[in-house]
């Protein structure tokens, strides 16, 4: 296995051994970058490296950006607002709620050449398992391409909507990593007045592209304490300017009290005046068992709770392999000390082989996130990787109807609508992820438990679906959605769900209240619903329940005759009247074109509802195929060519609904 850069720095004997190391080296060269394609966008503080930037980089300042001169802020710029989620009672007996929380640093791709709106492969990191999460970095920086790095749309509405705020960047690098002191001089300059105008700076942005706040990572040595000083007022201003924007700051163990950059380990007296100052802290690898407990200790004596310290877990190099002190942070036996810092757990993709499929993916990362029993009700107490759904207790968002879900990762091998391949395209954008279920997968049964995962074979919309896969020689009830959906004389569940193989009956299974305790079922009402071999829709009125009650679960029952069996679910919803399509998004034209690569932009029509937008192509035979969606205002397309000998290529941009139900199309022609 290759050595991380986190060990090739402790080789070097730079002395960083435990530096937050850049996610790509800052030689690498990105991928060549076509003139129109949006990506994520990333700055220096002010003053620019000397020399050329490489193939595909571009060098911009934070200090001379603005919103009304950003070409890239449409496709940049999130639309999902933060969901508010709740607890539900634990899966299991040794989770817990309002303890330990969990902050994930992810690196996406490199700091350039990020796509702004996903890409046409399938082979990405879909993260699913936000129910564990309580916050995303969007990881990334190097000294030759940018600092400071923005998180991308996608990654920012698929959090959002399950209530998961996004951190951008901010990555002073070790100068070992190519860091220079004037970068971090650049960040906290004055103005004349006394201010820090990159804080200002900072919360501009966040607010203009919709996600949550920074994370600021000091770690270029040479400083001093003045240097210091001025660190501790810039984060100052960035708290207090930026809470006024519902944003937050996190800070990383690193620069000290006397300026120098010295990994604690620990909330102590060289760094707990920069923890005062953000919301919450990143404790450095370094720690042990002792230094978190003393971390804890103080952060309460400082009137702080002891989970705004995330302890770090660099997962990078072995995943679930690595070796970590659980009962030092989460011990199962007493309270948890203080909270997890995941860095670059997308690890779970990463170590897959050449060739790897989706389906290979979400089998790695489930088995991360929920343990190697792969059912969070059922924790393996044999297994060393104390996976989060074992001791944290999962969220969800599902509060309100109407609510729909077609189970869709946010990428896949083809872009299915109505059960019909409308694209051959690999693709992904996280951006198109539906609220997906918490816990996954809790199976009760008396006999064998079935295999459920999500599956790319197959779709009723989207890329993906929910496939049960085993042979039922009893009941097994699937835990779908944990919720807190009200009850009306009108509301109905639809399940869309087809049988692929095998002898199977299926039941709707709601519950209209918590289970009597962590770990223990919930009490389920079972309805009938038909199945058959094509993908149908069963609807079902909730009869014999309480009006004004409240769904607690969602799931479905299967029973067999003994033998295998494989069903398929692609799409639940729950709404109280008809589904209204919405209005057709308006004004919708091309604004940049290059050979085959478009810009397209328009406006949403007046009226709630749109969960997102879908671009058609209207090939010459009159068939419509699927170009990409997006919960923005703006989509990019490239390599596009005439069909057979068209004059003009024919678009239809249609507004998709909170059920799925789409607008009448906007049309535009691009002549060749």
């Amino acid at each position: 296995m290759n050595p991380t850069r986190r060990t090739v720095l402790l080789a070097a004997g730079t002395g960083a051994t435990a530096a937050l190391l850049p996610a790509s080296p800052a030689t690498a060269v990105p991928k060549a970058a076509g003139a129109l394609q949006p990506y994520a966008n990333y700055w220096y503080p002010d003053s620019l490296p000397s020399g050329a930037p490489g193939a595909g980089i571009t060098w911009r300042s934070l200090k001379a950006w603005r919103a009304a001169d950003d070409t890239d802020l449409a496709f940049n710029a999130a639309s999902v607002p933060l969901a508010a989620r709740f607890t539900p009672t634990p899966a299991n007996t040794t989770a817990r709620g309002g303890q330990a929380r969990i902050q994930s640093l992810v690196s996406f791709g490199p700091t350039a050449s990020n796509p702004s709106q996903g890409s046409a492969t399938a082979d990405v990191y879909a993260l699913t398992h936000w129910s564990y999460v309580d916050e995303l970095v969007f990881w990334g920086g190097s000294s030759g391409e940018g600092l400071i790095l923005a998180p991308n749309a996608p990654v920012v509405d698929a959090a959002h909507r399950h209530g998961v705020p996004v951190l951008g960047n901010v990555f002073l690098p070790p100068v070992a990593y190519g860091g220079q002191l004037r970068w971090t001089r650049d960040l906290v300059q004055k103005d004349a007045a006394g201010h820090y105008p990159l804080a200002a700076q900072l919360v501009a942005v966040a607010e203009a592209y919709g996600f949550d706040g920074w994370f600021v990572n000091a770690e270029t040595g040479g400083g001093n304490a003045a240097l210091a000083t001025d660190m501790l007022g810039f984060l100052t201003e960035l708290k207090a300017l930026g809470r006024a924007k519902g944003q937050r700051v996190t800070w990383y163990d690193s620069m000290t009290v006397n300026g120098s950059v010295s990994w604690q380990g620990a909330l102590n007296n060289q760094n707990k005046v920069f923890f005062q100052a953000a919301d919450s802290m990143f404790v450095d690898f370094r720690w042990s068992p002792g230094s978190l407990a003393s971390s804890g200790s103080t952060a309460q004596q400082l009137g702080r709770s002891r989970y705004e310290l995330w302890a770090g877990v660099d997962v990078e190099s072995n995943g679930w392999n690595s070796a970590v002190n659980w009962n030092a942070m989460v011990p199962s036996g007493s309270a948890h000390v203080v909270s997890l810092g995941f860095y670059r757990p997308e690890w779970t993709r990463n170590h897959l082989p050449a060739g790897h499929t989706p389906g290979d993916f979400h089998a790695a990362d489930d088995r991360f996130w929920t343990g190697r029993s792969l059912d969070p009700a059922k924790p393996d107490a044999t297994d060393t990787w104390r996976a989060p759904a074992v001791s944290v207790a999962d969220r969800s968002t599902v509060t309100s109807v109407p609510f729909a879900s077609v189970f869709n990762t946010g990428h896949g091998l083809y872009w299915y609508e109505d059960g019909e391949v409308t694209s051959t395209t690999p693709w992904n954008h996280l951006g198109l992820q539906d609220q997906l279920p918490s816990r996954r997968w809790v199976v009760r049964t008396m006999g064998r438990r079935p295999a459920v995962t999500f599956d790319f074979a197959d779709a009723w919309r989207g890329g993906s679906s929910v496939l049960v896969d085993g042979t039922l020689d009893a009941p097994a009830t699937l835990d779908l959605y944990a919720t807190r959906l009200p009850i009306g004389e009108d509301t109905v569940v639809e399940l869309t769900h087809r049988a692929d193989s095998g002898d199977v009956a299926a039941e709707l299974a709601v519950a209209t209240a918590e289970p009597a305790g962590p770990g223990q079922p919930y009490a389920y009402t079972y309805f009938p619903v038909a199945v058959g071999d094509r993908w149908g829709t069963s609807t079902v009125r909730l009869t014999g329940l309480p009006a004004g009650g409240t769904v607690h679960s969602l799931g479905v029952r299967l029973t067999g005759a003994g033998g295998a069996v494989k069903w398929r679910l692609g799409g639940l919803a729950v709404h109280d009247q008809a589904a209204q399509s919405p209005a057709a998004p308006v004004d919708l034209r091309i604004t940049g074109a290059s050979g085959g690569d478009l810009r397209f932009a328009w406006r949403a029509a007046s009226g709630a509802g749109v969960r997102h937008h879908t671009l058609h192509r209207v090939l010459s035979d009159g068939t419509r195929r699927f170009l990409g969606g997006t919960a923005q205002r703006a989509f990019f397309v490239a390599g596009l060519a005439p069909d057979g000998d068209e004059q003009a290529a024919r678009f239809e941009l249609r507004a998709v609904g909170e059920l799925y139900t789409a607008s009448k199309p906007a049309t535009v022609t691009h002549t060749w």
